[in-house]
């Protein structure tokens, strides 16, 4: 997130002003990330839609919100917005995640070893509760305070190749 109009609430503000019209559309709002990269900044909408989000769809999203967050104007400085999938591999970033993908297979990297020495994880998605995801692994169950995690991503690409 970063301060623009409503400081830490960048983030949020966007979220509420598209979030009604993503799901009208028969989308779903995945996340919102105002992001730094370099000198830009980039406000990234990520949609989904069951059974699959098309090139289509993505586009019409953007021709939706586009006009809302001009005229709300809720970021000061200059940006690129991006409308698209959180694609495979898609990080679980907020509580309803969790929900979503339950018994769906998952990897986490710890920032710290856990008591095994373990920062790699791998396991079916049992729930989150608590602050605490836990993981069905090969080794039995297993849990962890998700904000130790430096990320949590769904494996869903690994039969890709």
């Amino acid at each position: 997130m970063a301060k623009g109009k409503g400081g830490q609430n960048t983030v949020k503000t966007v979220e509420a002003l598209v979030r009604p019209v993503i799901e009208n559309m028969g989308l779903s709002l995945w996340d919102v990330r105002f992001e730094k990269e370099g000198p830009d900044w980039f406000l990234r909408i990520f949609i989904d839609k069951e059974g699959g989000l098309d090139m289509l769809s993505c586009e019409e999203a953007t021709r939706a919100i586009n006009p809302i967050i001009d005229k709300a104007d809720p970021i000061d400085q200059s940006y690129f917005m991006e409308v698209g999938s959180p694609g495979l591999g898609r990080k679980l970033t907020r509580e309803e995640h969790y929900t979503a993908l339950q018994g769906q297979k998952i990897a986490a990297r710890l920032i710290r070893p856990d008591e095994q020495g373990n920062r790699e994880l791998e396991g079916i998605l049992k729930g989150l509760q608590d602050g605490m995801v836990t993981l069905e692994t090969e080794q039995g169950e297993v849990s962890f305070a998700r904000n130790a995690a430096s990320f949590v991503k769904l494996c869903d690409d690994e039969d890709l190749f």
